[in-house]
């Protein structure tokens, strides 16, 4: 059986969500997103250790470990998300497995499924693979005006987890980050490095919250997984 370790970025303020505390932190459905988000990601027994990246892992949450029933290393991240990336990749190289799936910390919603079929096709996939949802409405650019349309065939919504080779990444991380790339998922950085991940269709909802309103979206959410009974 393959086996996986997970990196969960968590390093940032989440100011467009509002509120005091970063949203990673913010309680829904029982508790913080964060907790949610983990159980979310050991629900596949081939994800056998957690890395937690964070801005300062002398004030992680009390208990985040209780219930994982696997390890879970926290440490400190950099300045941008490639940088927090590559230092879980770094405390990941200590844990002995060679494959990492990367995930947003707040998006708590992952379904068993998809994280079952996202790593399926990563284990099939020499190039990774990347958890995603087909654009399915017209598409618009403009500011505060329409300028264009722009065609939707082909264009897909980057989701997480994103699952690849640990050496493979870090290695597509740090020539991003020498070339000066503006990195804001890890796929990016593989693209550029030649790598063609293999796009998985999101079957279920799995929103990344970002602004106060998905706050209320996670939690009904949150409410039906599992019956309601995630912390």
């Amino acid at each position: 059986m393959t086996e996986f370790v997970a990196i969960v970025p968590a390093a940032g303020t989440g100011s467009r969500a509002g509120g005091d505390i970063p949203k990673q932190y913010r309680h829904l459905a029982g508790g913080p997103v964060i907790s949610h988000t983990l159980r979310a990601l050991v629900a596949d027994n081939r994800v056998r250790a957690v890395v937690l990246v964070l801005a300062n892992p002398d004030q992680a949450p009390a208990d985040l470990e209780s219930g994982l029933g696997v390890p879970l290393v926290c440490c400190a991240g950099g300045q941008t998300r490639a940088e927090s990336v590559r230092l879980g990749l770094a405390s990941a190289d200590r844990l002995g497995l060679a494959r990492v799936l990367v995930h947003d910390a707040v998006r708590p919603c992952l379904h068993a499924d998809d994280l079952a079929a996202v790593l399926d096709a990563a284990i099939d996939c020499r190039d990774g693979a990347i958890l995603a949802r087909p654009v399915a409405e017209t598409v618009k650019r403009g500011e505060a005006f329409v300028t264009e349309t722009v065609p939707r065939e082909g264009l897909w919504l980057a989701q997480t987890p994103q699952v690849f080779d640990r050496e493979q990444l870090d290695e597509a991380l740090a020539a991003a980050l020498e070339a000066g790339r503006s990195i804001t998922d890890e796929s990016s950085a593989m693209e550029a490095a030649g790598y063609q991940p293999r796009l998985v269709r999101a079957r279920h909802p799995n929103p990344k919250i970002t602004w106060p309103e998905d706050l209320d979206l996670a939690e009904r959410l949150l409410a039906g997984l599992n019956g309601g009974r995630r912390p």
